[in-house]
């Protein structure tokens, strides 16, 4: 770890003393622009609209935790390189900024997806522990950064990314157009899926045993939620308090499912569904996507899909 700090240091001296010498032009390759993302949702909404004609890259690895990640100094070149570069903009992204200091970024376009939708405050709901880290509000407050959990939302990130697309390379601007406008297309019926399982439920509780980052999407389709932590705490072992409390809230209402996020230990979703009888379902907040996954073509559709399946049969 020492060795890989020291190496990162080296890089980073380099890469400002280039800098204050003078701005160095990204670097493309067979004439394409190069678009790297921070982490899934905006690398895979690029992906759908551009295809092959750019280069894209994603700087979090599958499986990582882009609370506690830390980039090595070929992520930094690649950065220093891009055309185009998409981040959310949460607490999460710390070390984004990071990169960014370190770098001279005045050639790149850099889209902030959170700046392309209304964004609401981290909320802390009974029986949870508060172990919250996000960007601070206005009044104190910290914002939910899973902005992308939304459809809706999705669509408009998707705006975003194609404005950006359209402005460094004007040239495909038509065939970016045609595949942003399909894609929008395509979460308006996965929207519709989510609506469809709100409209036809018997309950609209549902209760996870894990982190909750899904505000944006209970509050599009009227949701209550009960969790151990919010979407952005980096706890994982919840007091015997909360366990309890979320083994009560099932039995009190009789919800049939506890969900579990991707990525995690499960254990506490394993408790609960023990104590309960309740069926333990994964629900993907789609932050990020396992090596299998990635290596096989997830998509951000395909995985929505499937929590649209999975909501379903809670909400029954």
């Amino acid at each position: 770890m020492k060795g890989r700090a020291a190496a990162l240091c080296i890089v980073l001296a380099f890469l400002c003393a280039g800098c204050a010498k003078k701005s160095v032009a990204p670097q493309n390759t067979g004439g394409k622009i190069t678009v790297t993302a921070a982490i899934f949702p905006p690398y895979d909404f690029s992906r759908a609209i551009a295809g092959d004609r750019i280069n894209l890259l994603m700087l979090l690895p599958p499986a990582a935790e882009s609370h506690s990640f830390e980039p090595s100094p070929k992520d930094i070149i690649a950065l220093r390189n891009s055309d185009i570069f998409i981040r959310i903009g949460g607490e999460s992204e710390a070390w984004v900024d990071r990169m960014l200091q370190s770098i001279d970024a005045g050639g790149m376009k850099i889209i902030r997806l959170m700046d392309s939708v209304e964004v609401v405050e981290e909320e802390i709901i009974e029986g949870m522990e508060d172990g919250a880290e996000a960007e601070e509000g206005p009044e104190g407050g910290v914002y939910d950064e899973h902005i992308w959990t939304s459809p809706k939302n999705a669509g408009r990130m998707v705006w975003a990314i194609l404005g950006g697309l359209c402005e460094k390379d004007p040239a495909n601007a038509p065939y970016y157009r045609q595949n942003a406008e399909a894609y929008i297309a395509k979460l308006r019926e996965l929207d519709a899926a989510f609506q469809s399982a709100a409209d036809q439920a018997k309950r609209k509780t549902i209760v996870f045993g894990d982190r909750f980052p899904f505000r944006y999407l209970a509050d599009a389709y009227g949701l209550t939620c009960f969790a151990a932590f919010p979407g952005c705490s980096t706890e994982t072992e919840p007091s015997a308090a909360t366990v309890a409390f979320l083994i009560a809230k099932i039995k009190e209402e009789k919800i049939p499912v506890v969900f579990h996020l991707e990525l995690s230990n499960e254990k506490m979703a394993d408790a609960i569904a023990e104590e309960t009888g309740a069926k333990k379902r994964l629900l993907h907040s789609v932050h990020n996507i396992s090596k299998r996954d990635f290596d096989r073509g997830a998509t951000y559709l395909e995985l929505m899909a499937g929590n649209a399946a999975a909501l379903r049969e809670a909400l029954r």
